[in-house]
């Protein structure tokens, strides 16, 4: 049994920007940025932040254009697609994509909602206090360190 599965919540880094294919089909590509933070063997803070890069496709893709700008939060459900083509000079490329299956917008920008502040109304600090951080550090995860 095979399963390529993909969970990505986060930012869009930049505004979706919706095409049409020849034969009519709306597809709309963004980039969305997950973070990650975790302490080293050391006790330091470490942070990281890794770059996706997401394609969707008819109404979806329509309404992620309609409803979602930079910094908005998204919740993807979907699946991992390579694909290769040649550039205008002739060069085989490669890129890796995860194609939306599934999305659930975030709260709109300025609409109040505490619980995910976004990037212009919120501060790193706002951030923490909601959303409790789990340390997984060597070990296992315990379900007392879940937050649900």
């Amino acid at each position: 049994m095979n399963l390529n599965k993909v969970f990505i919540l986060g930012r869009l880094t930049a505004d979706p920007q919706l095409r049409t294919t020849p034969s009519g089909q709306s597809v709309t590509s963004f980039g969305v940025a997950t973070n990650r933070v975790w302490t080293d063997k050391s006790g330091a803070k470490q942070k990281d932040v890794e770059f996706h890069n997401i394609v969707a496709w008819g109404r979806q893709a329509e309404i992620i254009n309609q409803f979602l700008s930079k910094g908005g939060l998204v919740f993807i459900e979907g699946r991992i697609q390579t694909r290769t083509w040649q550039d205008q000079q002739g060069q085989s490329r490669k890129t890796t994509e995860i194609i939306c299956e599934k999305m659930q917008l975030g709260p709109k920008q300025g609409d109040g909602n505490k619980s995910f502040p976004h990037q212009n109304s919120g501060t790193d600090e706002a951030v923490k206090e909601e959303l409790p951080e789990i340390d997984i550090g060597e070990g296992e995860i315990k379900p007392e360190d879940l937050p649900f």
